[in-house]
């Protein structure tokens, strides 16, 4: 018989950004709230397992979820009509040259509200500054027309968010991260959750003391993304 859930632990701003195991909470992952988005605490999340997720108004609140999703590119599934647009290739992938435009992006239009707000912005802009996240983008013409971004630390690409203003923008975007990035030596690529979207390109679960186990393998690795070009192939 499982135990009454541990409560989420309360973090003071500027206080150690340090985290409890994730191990000791329940499937929902609510590990700490409080704290603020400091890039040592963000790191320090992101190391254990954890992301904050939360709305303009509350202080933060920090997750680790069981299961958590993954996605590789040995198991990427890319439809016959996502495939025929990929060779087409009418359109330019960049890399890092408009974090913060696609981070703003990423928080419109959203039917479920979104978490992206401007002090998410602030504070993933210097782990950006700091070589600790990037944004993959892709252009038509010179405008921007989809793309995503995500946090690194080590061989760890945690996946944050995607965006398009055209038609299957986010597919290529997705497409070319994961592809790009295990060619570069990622070898753990989280998107938290499985969602039909990403179920149909071939994510899958695992419980969370699995993730966590391949996350001290990941970030243990030393990965330089800051030359990598995206590509589709």
């Amino acid at each position: 018989m499982r135990g009454v859930p541990r409560a989420p632990v309360v973090l003071e701003p500027g206080s150690p950004p340090r985290f409890p195991d994730p191990r000791l909470f329940d499937e929902h992952g609510l590990v700490a709230v409080g704290g603020d988005l400091s890039e040592a605490r963000l790191l320090a999340a992101y190391r254990g397992g954890i992301f904050p997720w939360y709305d303009v108004g509350y202080p933060p609140m920090w997750w680790s979820p069981d299961p958590r999703a993954l996605i590789d590119a040995e198991r990427l599934h890319v439809s016959r009509s996502l495939a025929r647009l990929l060779r087409a290739g009418e359109f330019e992938l960049t890399w890092n040259l408009g974090f913060e435009p696609v981070m703003r992006e990423c928080g419109q239009r959203r039917r479920e509200g979104s978490w992206i707000f401007p002090e998410m912005i602030v504070a993933y802009g210097r782990l950006h500054r700091a070589g600790h996240a990037h944004s993959l983008e892709v252009r038509s013409a010179g405008e921007l027309v989809g793309g995503i971004y995500g946090v690194q630390i080590g061989a760890l690409f945690a996946a944050e968010s995607m965006f398009h203003r055209r038609t299957d923008m986010s597919k290529v975007a997705l497409v070319a991260l994961v592809r790009s990035l295990f060619r570069a030596g990622i070898t753990l690529l989280d998107v938290q959750f499985v969602t039909p979207h990403l179920e149909r390109f071939g994510a899958w679960s695992v419980p969370r003391v699995d993730y966590l186990e391949r996350l001290a393998a990941a970030t243990a690795k030393s990965v330089d993304l800051r030359a990598l070009r995206p590509g589709v192939e």
